[in-house]
């Protein structure tokens, strides 16, 4: 097996322990350490061969120059490598204090931190980057892989959607590389370099701009040049968030440098891989994933927050970030596992009326899946016949952290007011809706996890939480709903399912399901009679 550590290295042979077994060799190639086990190492061509775990951290905590053992503090590090000059200003004062007076806070987000920051360290030295952008993900993310916020910025570096696809992230149903770290930390740090050179080498009006954009530092230099104006971050006219972004990350890099000055103590992070990137050469059910390498799916997720559902995608990545003390075991566990094994397959067979569509959302997966798994060139199926379907393993709830119990959590977690489901309509926005309940477009979509810019689809499902007068119990489903809503009787027919009748009717599955006190999961009998509450104003569209 041969391990390369993707880090710039001087030249060096040495022996050393890694994952617990023999010792193992250090060799310079190609500008990069490969590691090899004694029975591997037979020529240096070996160092071709395609690695099944790739370290993406340095070998911190080996001193090239001497023996000593035990690994390094990163903050160490970093105050070593820090190079921008702190200015202390009202601004980076008014930053400063709130830490010092929140020391709570700086644990909590150094704690979070220890999985990540050794590896994006590494990146940086790699590429010869100030050290202070380390701490740029405080103040974007707070160090939280899965925080989204009121602009669509996902992520621990924040990145938006327009941008990280610019610099080549990939986004979709399964996978948002936004929140993967690897993925992530390229793309950040791609940007800040084109960033520091399209602003002539000034690293603060870089800084500026990954917040803001370019454009909007570019035009504010403008300006002060018009005006015969200082052209440095401290003398620019910027939107009151960025003018304080700036002076945020240089009040951290203050205390960093010096916590005993602010009578603060910041937790060790040991300079160590933390993490392997494993490659399981195809789609993987990260429950199963979980089992293989003896740890729980919340661990999974932490190490590779980019997956939103309950498998890798079938697409690719085809890898996964694994803990380094669990990395070889898995690997080796998965190994033993055939490909067809490595998820579950559900043989359904088509029903009358069936939509290939309405079957991908029955399983929790796409139709570009379906459509793989089973040749197909289109979205035409024939009842009778058999889909082979990509399932779970385990329940959906089992997969703590995908994108839909990450937003069951949000949606039910209590809020001050009365809580109201609310079914998007045809025509209707955050905006619409937040002024129907009397709420705010932002708070609207932080309830659902969401932000205001994204697009809301017909019968998707909303929760608000409004005033009492907004949200007072009514006599009837058909008054709660609204004027426009009428009750109607509804006889089943062949080829219905409730995802066919609820999409007709632009309702809620849970909310027929509700209304008749049936379950959901359950297949509809020609003739039953469902009640259902429809708007009127919503069925013309």
């Amino acid at each position: 097996m041969l391990i390369r550590i993707s880090s710039p290295m001087r030249q060096l042979s040495q022996r050393f322990s890694v994952f617990g077994a023999a010792s193992v060799t250090f060799l310079l190639f190609a500008g990069s350490i490969v590691v090899a086990a004694p029975a591997t190492l037979t020529s240096v061509a070996n160092a071709d061969a395609k690695p099944s775990l790739t370290l993406i951290s340095p070998v911190a905590g080996i001193d090239l120059d001497s023996s000593a053992a035990g690994p390094d503090d990163v903050l160490a590090k970093l105050r070593r490598g820090f190079a921008l000059t702190y200015v202390d200003n009202k601004r980076t004062t008014a930053e400063r204090n709130w830490f010092v007076k929140h020391p709570e806070y700086l644990q909590r987000v150094f704690t979070r931190a220890q999985r990540y920051l050794p590896h994006i360290v590494a990146e940086l030295e790699h590429r010869n980057l100030p050290l202070e952008l380390a701490l740029l993900p405080i103040v974007e993310s707070a160090y939280d892989p899965f925080a989204y916020s009121h602009g669509r910025a996902a992520g621990l570096w924040q990145m938006i959607p327009g941008t990280a696809k610019r610099f080549g992230i990939r986004q979709n149903w399964w996978y948002d590389g936004r929140r993967d770290v690897v993925d992530s930390t390229r793309a950040a740090l791609d940007y800040l370099e084109y960033l520091h050179k399209f602003n002539n080498g000034d690293w603060l009006n870089a800084i500026a701009s990954y917040n803001s954009g370019e454009g909007n530092v570019r035009r504010a230099v403008r300006r002060n040049t018009s005006a015969s104006k200082p052209i440095d971050f401290w003398n620019l006219h910027l939107p009151k968030e960025t003018s304080m972004y700036v002076p945020k990350l240089l009040a951290l890099v203050e205390i960093v440098a010096n916590p005993e000055k602010y009578n603060l103590q910041l937790p060790v992070v040991p300079d160590e891989p933390q993490f392997v990137v494993a490659d399981i050469d195809g789609q993987l059910d990260l429950a199963l994933a979980a089992e293989l390498a003896g740890v729980d799916v919340d661990t999974v997720y932490q190490y590779n927050p980019g997956y939103n559902r309950w498998s890798t995608d079938p697409a690719g990545p085809h890898s996964l970030v694994m803990p380094i003390d669990v990395a070889e075991e898995f690997t080796a566990a998965l190994a033993r596992v055939p490909k067809s094994e490595r998820v579950r397959w559900q043989r359904h067979k088509v029903k009358n009326g069936e939509a290939i569509s309405q079957i991908a959302e029955k399983y929790n997966t796409t139709v570009t899946t379906i459509r793989a798994a089973n040749n197909l060139r289109g979205n035409t199926i024939r009842a009778g016949h058999h889909l082979m379907i990509p399932v779970a393993t385990k329940p959906l709830s089992a997969y703590s952290k995908s994108a839909d119990a990450r937003l069951a959590r949000t949606q039910n977690r209590t809020r001050s007011g009365n809580k109201v489901e609310h079914i998007v309509a045809s025509g209707e926005s955050f905006w619409t809706i937040s002024q129907r309940y009397k709420v705010t477009s932002r708070q609207l979509a932080a309830w659902n996890g969401m932000a205001p810019r994204d697009t809301l689809s017909i019968g998707k499902k909303l929760v608000v939480w409004t005033s009492a007068a907004a949200a007072a119990p009514r006599t009837s489903p058909t008054q709660a709903l609204g004027n426009t809503t009428r009750k109607l009787n509804y006889t089943v027919r062949n080829g219905d399912s409730l995802y066919l009748i609820a999409r007709r009717f632009r309702v809620g599955i849970d909310q027929i399901a509700r209304w008749n006190k049936i379950d959901k999961n359950k297949i509809l009998r020609p003739g039953q009679k469902l009640t259902m509450y429809v708007d009127v104003t919503a069925q013309s569209s």
